[in-house]
């Protein structure tokens, strides 16, 4: 099928018959169209996309664009926030010259409006309801990303958590974690994962030393309970509207791994509790992955592996994922295969490497009528090359656009009224404090304490110890050495790892913790875990 060779032969390919989003005007030999318009159909948005461009070129506009559309049309949207100004979707916008003139330009009846928004912040750091994880429903794989492991120690992470799910023992916190990883290793339980691969204490020193070093860096508070249900991205408003949930992310700028992590894991947790809908009239949510090369630098195969897989099973589930970075360049070539709908912003091309990353992209795109190489570089700001997938499911031809102005505040929210909408919201209330309750470390801290306390039995005359067991004076002369120790180190109370080490208690515990948060932990495919609801 050849391109079509005018402006009338590409609008055509945007003339929808169902409900669409609006992009924009067509843009040919330099003059803008506002009778062609450029337009993506609402049932498509399901299979995914990517906005792309270079710093400066209009890519939050387009966000907050195409979320004030889907929200009107009674889709929930979530929005990372990275440089604190999409706040501005929950406030009407301000009419100005620019406003004006973009809006004759592209024939938009421009109404000022402000949509219903929800405001989030990871860990409670910044102005948000807090979102956090309990390490069980995180997983393996994704910690390891925050961890920064390597590929051996994710894998022997995975048999950490792998136990812990086996003897029904959840992971609350960090701490949590650092507790039973400590006794895996101990010479009292380093044989119960004998049996699924065992963990060398080189492996485990390395993880126990990066969860410290991650502590040291404040990210405790991101682990723990309440658990955010990621249900709550799913609501409309009271008018059909559908809620913009924002993550502001200012706040955690200085932990990239950190916050991108936490988008997957966001993503993942939808993807393994949703049911699946196939086709439907409209999204069931659309979310907005922000700065997503982040999410790809230094990822392992298991992790990218996953990530492919979500990206194409979540669309089935009513899910449309939009990425959004800087060049297509940053996004892996089998999850830019799966991205029917791209709206890319102007690139830059002042070094060998931009020319190289410009061809690049330019393949990318079907056969087009422009020369996408000089169009993409002479684009101004609020301009992209768009190709969607229409209402047959064939890619749109290629389309030069002026998009439409927001109708919201393009910029931030005062800040006082942030804080007002974040202490009104329905959610404030069941996030906003975190709750420390008695999990794994407690739980072997008190057992250890317990069994220290318990009298000794007395052994029956003749009675032979069994075999590898201590004599008495050896098992007191070892205790003996370790207060010596302690008290040498100046500790009043022994650490867990000293009192996990000097317990028999663990499997009793086991058994006991099993029997009150279920027998079974199923993991998606990112290793998330949550309680069956």
């Amino acid at each position: 099928m050849h391109a079509p060779t005018d402006a009338a032969g590409i609008a055509a390919g945007y003339a929808f018959t169902g409900p669409a989003l609006e992009l924009g005007a067509l843009l040919w030999d330099g003059v803008c169209e506002p009778g062609a318009r450029v337009r993506v159909p609402l049932p498509l948005l399901n299979r995914h996309g990517l906005v792309a461009g270079a710093t400066g070129t209009g890519k939050t506009k387009t966000l907050q664009l195409l979320a004030e559309q889907l929200s009107a049309h009674g889709v929930p949207v979530f929005l990372a926030d990275v440089k604190g100004d999409l706040s501005g979707i929950s406030a009407p916008g301000a009419p100005n010259a620019k406003v004006a003139s973009r809006c004759a330009e592209v024939g938009q009846e421009w109404r000022p409006a402000g949509f219903p928004a929800e405001f989030y912040a990871l860990g409670g750091l910044g102005d948000g309801v807090p979102v956090r994880a309990t390490i069980t429903g995180f997983g393996p794989l994704l910690l390891s990303k925050v961890l920064q492991l390597n590929r051996t120690q994710e894998q022997s992470l995975g048999l950490v958590f792998h136990y812990a799910d086996q003897k029904g023992l959840e992971l609350v916190d960090l701490k949590d974690l650092r507790s039973v990883v400590a006794f895996l290793t101990s010479d009292e339980g380093k044989g119960e994962l004998k049996g699924i691969g065992g963990l060398s204490p080189a492996t485990a020193g390395v993880i126990l030393r990066s969860l410290t070093a991650f502590e040291a860096q404040g990210m405790a508070g991101f682990f723990g309970e309440p658990e955010f249900d990621t249900s709550e991205l799913l609501r409309t408003a009271d008018d059909g509207r559908g809620i913009v949930s924002v993550l502001e992310l200012p706040a955690v700028l200085d932990r990239p791994q950190l916050f991108s992590t936490f988008l997957m894991w966001l993503l993942a947790d939808l993807f393994h509790d949703l049911p699946e809908i196939g086709d439907a009239d409209r999204p069931r949510l659309v979310f907005f992955f922000d700065e997503a090369h982040l999410l790809f630098d230094g990822a392992s195969k298991a992790f990218l592996e996953s990530v492919t897989r979500t990206v194409r099973l979540i669309r089935s589930k009513g899910i449309g994922v939009f990425f959004v970075t800087q060049s297509p360049e940053d996004v892996p070539a089998d999850v830019l295969g799966q991205l029917g709908n791209r709206v890319q912003h102007a690139l830059r091309a002042f070094t060998p490497d931009d020319r190289k990353a410009l061809r690049a992209t330019v393949r990318t795109f079907p056969d087009s009528a422009y020369d996408l190489e000089e169009l993409l570089t002479g684009l101004g700001t609020g301009e992209a090359v768009v190709t969607v997938l229409g209402e047959n499911g064939a890619p749109t031809p290629v389309a030069a656009t002026r998009l439409r102005a927001p109708e919201s505040l393009m910029g931030p929210v005062d800040g006082a009224a942030l804080d007002r909408a974040v202490r009104a919201s329905p959610l404030y209330g069941r996030y906003a404090q975190a709750v420390d309750r008695e999990s794994a470390h407690e739980m072997l801290a008190a057992r250890a304490r317990a069994r220290v306390s318990e009298p000794e039995p007395a052994s029956k005359p003749g009675s032979r110890s069994k075999p590898g067991s201590r004599s008495e004076p050896e098992a007191r002369s070892g205790s003996e050495a370790r207060s010596g120790s302690r008290s040498a180190a100046g500790r009043d109370e022994p650490s867990v790892v000293e009192q996990v080490v000097g317990s028999g208690v663990f499997r009793s515990l086991a058994r006991s913790i099993g029997t009150q948060i279920g027998r079974e932990i199923t993991r998606s495919l990112f290793g998330t875990a949550r309680r069956r609801r």
